[in-house]
């Protein structure tokens, strides 16, 4: 990843999406010596990717219990209508 200042970022907005958009670059924006914005090709995200992400990360067994249990201990606020 490649870094460029803010000001040479401005300078060069045009040409810094181009090279983004076409050839895949990333830029890290730098202001004052520090790090402060990135720049980088969006990601499409495909069906296929989220299966496979599911697939690796199992549901926790508990969790639905953890939830019932927490709903539970919830009390339901009754508002009044303001009258109009």
């Amino acid at each position: 990843m490649s870094e460029v200042t803010a000001t040479d970022a401005a300078r060069r907005f045009a040409d810094l999406l181009d090279s983004v958009e076409h050839d895949g670059e990333r830029y890290t924006i730098i202001r004052h010596g520090r790090a402060v914005a990135q720049i980088e090709p969006v990601t499409r995200g495909r069906g296929a990717d989220a299966k496979s992400l599911l697939r690796r990360h199992p549901p926790d067994p508990t969790w639905a219990t953890q939830l019932a249990e927490t709903r539970g201990l919830l009390m339901i606020e009754r508002r009044e209508k303001a009258a109009g």
